[in-house]
């Protein structure tokens, strides 16, 4: 029973890849496009420190690990702007513990991306594509 998925793990990884990647992209559609409407980032301007520049890379990055190319070095960007987002924007904010900051979510795509990066992007991808292992 524990192996049931096991011949899955490939196309699994790939679903997984562009998850992440569509969860981070509307971040990035939220700050840079307005889409959707989030009170949050509704005053985010152009070249705003640090909330413009994240969403750049959220959403150029999001999307091509959305699209699978490019993506190791895509999720180990995001990898790093995660762990900036906790340590800059969630661990000051008092105790370093997640539940507390309200950093659960930067923490966790911090190691998704991580994994990603170490992984791969999966056969369901352009870069698997491009490299002829589909």
């Amino acid at each position: 029973m524990e192996n049931f998925l096991a011949p899955l793990r490939p196309q699994i990884l790939s679903i997984f890849r562009i998850m992440a990647g569509l969860l981070i992209l509307q971040f990035g559609t939220a700050k840079i496009l307005g889409y959707p409407a989030v009170k949050a980032f509704a005053n985010v301007g152009v070249g705003q420190w640090p909330s413009w520049y994240a969403g750049m890379l959220e959403l150029v990055f999001g999307a091509l690990l959305v699209v699978g190319l490019f993506s190791r070095v895509s999720a180990f960007i995001l990898s790093g702007l995660m762990a900036f987002a906790y340590f800059i924007g969630h661990a000051p904010r008092g105790m370093f513990m997640p539940l507390v900051n309200n950093g659960t979510l930067a923490a966790l795509f911090c190691f998704a991306f991580l994994y990603l990066a170490a992984a791969g992007p999966g056969p369901l991808s352009l870069d698997a594509l491009v490299r002829g292992r589909r």
